[in-house]
């Protein structure tokens, strides 16, 4: 009876799961017929269908910036939301978020660089100069704090979680000290990218973040279980089994690997990481074996919406998204914090 009612219940959080996943995916899909330009319904979907019956300047809009601006925004919301589920799992701390620990300032100050040195027109097959740069201010905050955290075969989430407030503090004043020597007329190039966006032309940005997107993507997946194990303190996931030491070095790699590609390509867009774990946790529970999926696609989906309303709401000018989200966001999540003191 107990086994059955179980299944039961597993095959409705599949189903739940299942049409949540499928609504994400409409949402986002449907970002693609919005936009400051006017192009009907009809011509969109015939365009995207291979159809030829739009003018080239249609076809252009709809292909070359749409459609590669929906899916970076996508692929960029939802790995920052697995990004937050995985560091507030691995904290045992609902606050944290993919800028925590600091990955999203050394990417910041490796993107300041580059264009304070006049280089955004460099680059290296489909990335550019800046995204190289702050991939490598990310992964060299990564290895820093890694290797403060961790001490011989332990890795402590306390010292892991001082060091990368510290070292994102750090990064935050070297910005701030190369916005001083930089020259003024690079001052709006730099604010506007810390400001985050999802400006893009073609599917080079696309093209620049698959690499490492997909392989942390799958591997922070294959830890779900683990992470269940782990949210419950570490002493009792070791006394089931599970290598604590391991799971949480792979889940910080894979989390801050995950969110120096997004930042590298879209710049520090703050609250996706921190907004959307906790709303799946209201609608989904806290099992990581759904929460991570539906976390990707929620996330795409808000994204996605975020970046469309902030292109058409003030066109032909548009919106920073990470502004934006900000603005979102933060009503939105003290509004939950109210909701759930009352119940």
């Amino acid at each position: 009876m107990g086994q059955a009612r179980a299944e039961l219940t597993a095959r409705r959080f599949c189903l739940l799961l299942g049409v949540f996943c499928a609504g994400a995916l409409a949402v986002g899909a449907a970002c693609v017929f919005f936009g400051p330009v006017e192009v009907s319904f009809q011509r969109v979907l015939a365009i995207l269908s291979g159809g030829r019956s739009a003018n080239s300047v249609e076809i252009d809009i709809v292909l070359n910036q749409r459609l590669p601006r929906v899916i970076l925004a996508s692929m960029a919301g939802g790995g920052l939301a697995v990004a937050g589920a995985v560091f507030q799992a691995l904290l045992r701390n609902p606050l944290a978020t993919p800028h925590t620990l600091g990955v999203s300032a050394g990417g910041a100050v490796g993107a300041v660089v580059a264009i304070s040195l006049g280089t955004t027109h460099v680059r290296l097959g489909a990335v550019s100069s800046v995204q190289l740069f702050a991939l490598v201010g990310s992964f060299a905050v990564v290895a820093l704090i890694y290797l403060l955290a961790r001490r011989r075969e332990q890795f402590s989430t306390l010292k892991l979680l001082l060091a990368g407030v510290t070292v994102a503090l750090i990064c935050s004043a070297a910005i701030m000290f190369i916005r001083y020597l930089s020259d003024p007329n690079k001052l709006v190039i730099l604010d506007r990218w810390l400001m985050g966006g999802l400006e893009t032309i073609g599917f080079n940005s696309v093209a620049a973040v698959t690499p490492l997107f997909l392989p942390a993507l799958v591997l922070l997946l294959c830890q779900a279980s683990s992470l269940n194990q782990l949210s419950f303190g570490e002493e009792l996931a070791a006394g089931r089994g599970i290598d604590v030491a391991r799971v949480q070095a792979v889940s910080f790699l894979g989390a801050s690997v995950l969110t120096a590609s997004v930042v590298s390509v879209a710049g520090p867009i703050g609250f996706v990481g921190l907004i959307v774990p906790h709303v799946l946790r209201l609608i989904l529970g806290p099992d990581h074996r759904v929460l991570l999926f539906a976390a990707f696609f929620g996330g795409g989906a808000f994204l996605a919406v975020a970046d469309t309303f902030a292109r058409t709401v003030i066109a032909p000018s548009e919106l920073p998204v990470g502004v934006l989200t900000a603005l979102m966001g933060g009503p939105f999540f003290l509004l939950l914090l109210i909701r759930k003191a009352k119940m």
